[in-house]
C-alpha cells in the first residue's frame, strides 16, 4: 500500500495523540508560548517531556508546515529550544549522561516537516543523540546529484536530486539539543556494488571459490542482502574512503562504524574450523598473507597450505630441495625452531597447527586495519570515532572460530566501543554478561569509552527483552561507570509512525 503525504501528515498527527485530552489539546492550541510557560517545561526521570507538552508541539509544527501560520513558527521555534535547553540539564544530571538512539530516514522524511516531526519525537523521548544510517544495505544517505560515489542514493525520486537528507537531519537536530552520528556500514559493501563488473575482484573470496555474493545468495549466510568485501583490496579501500569523505563533508558529530568483520554463516558455515572457510582467497587478501613469509621456504608452504587445506610430508620434503639455502621455512611470528634433524613426519602437523593460526590472524588483521584506516581518515576530519560490534564475534568455537572473526579487542581504545547487547534471555542478565565481557577487556578506563547499545521499548518487554527502563536500571546498578547508552531503534519505538514514513511516495 503506498501512503500520500497528505494522508502521510494526517496519521502523524494521529498517531499517539489518542491518550491526550480535550483540554491539553485546547491549551496547545488556544495558550500562547510565555517565559512563564516555557520554564514550566517538566521532564521526567528518563529525561522524556510530557505528553501535554509534546502534543503542544505537534499542533504548532502541524500549524507552521500545514497552515504556513507565521505566528505558529516562532512559538514552535521557541518551544523546541526551550526544550532543547531542558533536554541538556536533564542529562547534565541524569544517568547516562549521554542517550543514543539508532535512526533510518526515509525518501518521504523530505517531506515539509515530517524530519521536523521525527527528529521531535526523539528529543521527545529523552534522546540527546541520533546515530544516523549515512550508509547501509548498499545505499548511500547523499543527494543524487551530488553523489560521487559506487552506491546509488537513498532518494531517487525525480524532483528531489539536489536535497540532503544528511545533511538536512544534522542541521535540524541542532536546535533540538541533538548531536548526530553518521553510522555507516563497513565491510559489508551491499548487493549494489556487486553490481559493478569492474569490482568484482574486490569482494571477499573463501577457499570454496565462492564470493560473499555467491555464498549469500545460496543460503548459506545469515542474510542475502550482506555482500562484504576483502578488507585486503585496495580498491574497496578506496571506494570506502570516497564514501566516508562525502559523508565527512556534511559535519556530522562523528562516524560510526558498523558491519566489522565477515560474513556470518547459518548451522555448520558459523564456525570457520579449517583454511578454506576463511575469506582469505580474494587475489589481495592472498597475495597479502604469501608476504607474510619471510623467506622463499615459508612463502612455498603457505602456498600449497591454503590451496591445498593441509600439507603432505611431500611439501617439506620440496621446499627443501627447491631453496636448499634456506634451514627451514619461516613466516612472520615464527621463530626459527633448530629442528633441521627432524623428519617431515614430526615437523608436518606442528607447522599445519602454525600456517592456521597464521591464517586466522592474518583474516583478523585485514579488519582490524580496514577499520583503522577509516577510523583515522574521520579524525583528520576532525570527527569523533566509533566501533559498532557484537561482544560474542570473537568466540572460539570447539576447533574453531566463530565466521564473523570480529576480533573487537583488537580495536583501536582512540574509538568509542559500541557493543551490541543483544542477548535474549527474557531478562536482564544475558544482556549484562555481554557488557561485562566488553567491560573486562577494556580494562579501568572503559567506562570513557564503551558505550553499550541495547535493543528494547520504553514500557514493555519485546520479543523476550525486557523494557528499556529495566535494562537501563541493570547496567547503572552493576556498572554505573558506563554513561553512555544507545537504544536500537527508534523504528522500534513508534512502529506505526516507521511503516507511514517507510511506505510513503514522494
Amino acid at each position: 500500500m503506498t501512503i500520500s503525504p497528505m494522508q502521510l501528515t494526517s496519521m502523524l498527527w494521529a498517531m499517539g495523540q489518542w491518550r491526550v485530552g480535550l483540554l491539553a489539546l485546547l491549551l496547545a492550541v488556544f495558550v500562547p508560548l510565555t517565559p512563564a510557560r516555557a520554564q514550566a517545561l517538566q521532564l521526567n526521570r528518563y529525561c522524556q517531556i510530557s505528553q501535554a507538552d509534546a502534543t503542544r508541539k505537534e499542533t504548532l509544527r502541524r500549524a507552521v508546515f500545514e497552515q504556513g501560520n507565521e505566528q505558529a513558527r516562532s512559538q514552535y521555534e521557541a518551544l523546541v529550544a526551550e526544550h532543547a535547553r531542558a533536554l541538556a540539564n536533564c542529562r547534565n544530571a541524569t544517568w547516562p549522561r549521554d542517550q543514543a538512539v539508532w535512526l533510518r530516514l526515509y525518501s518521504c522524511d523530505l517531506q515539509p516537516g515530517i524530519l521536523e516531526a521525527v527528529l521531535d519525537r526523539i528529543a521527545n523521548l529523552g534522546y540527546d543523540q541520533v546515530y544516523l544510517e549515512a550508509f547501509y544495505s548498499g545505499t548511500v544517505l547523499l543527494p543524487a546529484a551530488d553523489n560521487p560515489t559506487r552506491w546509488p542514493s537513498v532518494v531517487k525520486a525525480a524532483g528531489y536530486e539536489n536535497r540532503d537528507l544528511l545533511a538536512e537531519a544534522i542541521a535540524k537536530g541542532k536546535p533540538r539539543g541533538l548531536e548526530t552520528y553518521a553510522w555507516v556500514f563497513t565491510l559489508n559493501f551491499g548487493y549494489s556494488y556487486t553490481l559493478n563488473a569492474d569490482r568484482q575482484q574486490t569482494l571477499a573470496t573463501n577457499g570454496q571459490g565462492q564470493s560473499s555474493y555467491t555464498f549469500a545468495t545460496s543460503g548459506k549466510s545469515s542474510n542475502s542482502q550482506e555482500v562484504f568485501v576483502d578488507p585486503y583490496s585496495l580498491q574497496a579501500q578506496q571506494d570506502f574512503q570516497v564514501m566516508l569523505q562525502e559523508v565527512a563533508e556534511r559535519r556530522p558529530q562523528g562516524i560510526l562504524f558498523d558491519y566489522v568483520r565477515y560474513p556470518r554463516g547459518t548451522g555448520t558455515y558459523s564456525v570457520a574450523s579449517e583454511v578454506a572457510d576463511l575469506w582469505i582467497y580474494g587475489d589481495a587478501s592472498r597475495n597479502s598473507l604469501l608476504q607474510r613469509a619471510s623467506n622463499y621456504q615459508g612463502q612455498e608452504l603457505i602456498r600449497r597450505y591454503i590451496s591445498r587445506g593441509y600439507l603432505i610430508d611431500q611439501d617439506l620434503e620440496d621446499v627443501g630441495r627447491l631453496f636448499p639455502n634456506e634451514t627451514e621455512p619461516l613466516w612472520q611470528s615464527r621463530q626459527p625452531s633448530n629442528s633441521s634433524g627432524a623428519s617431515a613426519t614430526a615437523l608436518r602437523p606442528v607447522l599445519e597447527n602454525e600456517l592456521w593460526r597464521l591464517a586466522v590472524a592474518h583474516a583478523v588483521q585485514g579488519v582490524v586495519n580496514f577499520l583503522d584506516d577509516a577510523g583515522q581518515l574521520a579524525q583528520q576530519e576532525g570527527l569523533r570515532t566509533g566501533a559498532v560490534f557484537f561482544p560474542g564475534g570473537n568466540r572460539a568455537v570447539g576447533n574453531g572460530f566463530d565466521s564473523r572473526l570480529q576480533y573487537w579487542d583488537r580495536f583501536p581504545t582512540w574509538m568509542t566501543w559500541h557493543p551490541m547487547a543483544y542477548g535474549v534471555c527474557g531478562h536482564t542478565g544475558c544482556i549484562l554478561d555481554e557488557i561485562r565481557q566488553v567491560m573486562a577487556v577494556a580494562g579501568p578506563q572503559g567506562g570513557q569509552f564503551v558505550k553499550p547499545a541495547i535493543a528494547g521499548t520504553w514500557g514493555a518487554s519485546i520479543r523476550d527483552r525486557p523494557p528499556l527502563e529495566a535494562q537501563m536500571e541493570a547496567i547503572r546498578q552493576s556498572m554505573p561507570e558506563i554513561n553512555s547508552v544507545s537504544h536500537f531503534a527508534y523504528s522500534w519505538q513508534d512502529v506505526e509512525f516507521d511503516n507511514a514514513r517507510k511506505f510513503c511516495e514522494l
